[in-house]
């Protein structure tokens, strides 16, 4: 590898470590697979990471800053159903970008379960706050209450991870394209019912 700063090396190994769980999953995501999937000497690898604990804690802290970013970047310029609708195209195309993100998304939440930790809890909490500020921020009249804006990032979270369950199970890049627009009528109906007017045109 060639002489670059610690923090590029960093998030070349984290890279790295999203491809080899998504195939491996985390107790078969070895440092040396990872320094190999990356190119790198292992020794490299253990100059960036004391341990592989302290790489996959980079990895959650990835996931976590992608879906803030995903969020983020589908700030409000419409009312509120519009809004909620393009926050959850963009999570759904999140996962249809990248397989390897959306496996290890699953692998990183199944893992921490198992070992009884909370950081997967984190990186979910952090992203459904990002689309509650993002909800908040809409140009819809009169302001949702707080348990509406709860509802609608609680309804395109459970959506979003249905979509992605079902992207990985048939990996049919054609199906899962239609997917989402069944995905988005769903959310379409149920904004219907909750809010007192939704566009009809689509986000």
């Amino acid at each position: 590898m060639p002489r670059i700063p610690a923090a590029e090396r960093r998030g070349v190994f984290i890279e790295a470590a999203v491809k080899v769980i998504a195939t491996r999953g985390i107790d078969g995501a070895t440092t040396r697979r990872i320094a190999e999937q990356a190119q790198a000497p292992l020794a490299t690898l253990h100059y960036c990471y004391r341990t592989k604990e302290d790489l996959i804690a980079d990895v959650y802290d990835f996931t976590a800053r992608r879906f803030r970013d995903v969020v983020r970047g589908s700030a409000p310029h419409a009312d509120r159903a519009t809004t909620a609708r393009r926050l959850l195209r963009r999570l759904m195309e999140c996962y249809l970008e990248s397989a390897d993100f959306a496996t290890t998304a699953l692998e990183l939440t199944g893992w921490a379960r198992r070992r009884h930790e909370d950081r997967s809890i984190r990186v979910y909490d952090g992203a459904v706050e990002a689309m509650r500020t993002v909800l908040r921020g809409t140009a819809s009249s009169p302001p949702a209450e707080a348990e509406t804006i709860d509802e609608i990032a609680y309804a395109i979270a459970t959506l979003a991870a249905g979509f992605a369950l079902n992207w990985l199970a048939y990996a049919d890049q054609s199906t899962a394209v239609k997917q989402m627009e069944i995905t988005t009528s769903i959310l379409d109906s149920w904004l219907a019912d909750r809010l007192v007017s939704v566009p009809a045109a689509p986000g």
